[in-house]
């Protein structure tokens, strides 16, 4: 193995990923109570970022893998293009895991919730998906694999 490169296996697992979000409170409420993720609070929150939280600048889910999804606020973020469709020039977009069973359901909160659906659901070999857009137009899916 060269020294100019990483050994298969040193990167061990995804870590966590950073959104930059216009309104913080809609973004909380949205990955929190739609989505249902789990936002870290007191000793959960990462020493690194205390006091950002502290101060409302930032606030943090865990992923159900165990990865973290931090949301930077950033009050002058450009707003989101009028067309959805069009996509971050860095990032398609983030997927989340669902149970097969629970995938219908899934559709049906994010419909009751008036979230943006950017098409979906699609059925593939693959499994099923839906697309939809958070508060502040990034593209997420969630997916399931094909039932069993």
């Amino acid at each position: 193995m060269s020294s100019s490169s990483l050994a298969p296996g040193q990167l061990r697992s995804f870590h966590h990923f950073a959104l930059n979000v216009a309104n913080l409170q809609t973004s909380r409420q949205f990955y929190g109570e739609v989505l249902g993720l789990h936002e870290l609070q007191g000793d959960e929150v990462p020493t690194t970022l205390k006091s950002l939280v502290a101060e409302g600048k930032v606030t943090n889910f865990r992923l159900p893998s165990g990865a973290i999804l931090d949301l930077f606020f950033e009050p002058d973020l450009a707003p989101a293009h009028p067309d959805p469709k069009q996509q971050f020039t860095r990032a398609s977009h983030l997927a989340f895991d669902i149970a097969p069973e629970a995938f219908d359901q899934a559709v049906a909160v994010l419909k009751a919730n008036d979230v943006v659906i950017d098409h979906g659901p699609v059925s593939r070999p693959t499994g099923r998906g839906i697309y939809f857009y958070d508060p502040d137009g990034f593209l997420l899916e969630i997916r399931c694999d094909p039932r069993g």
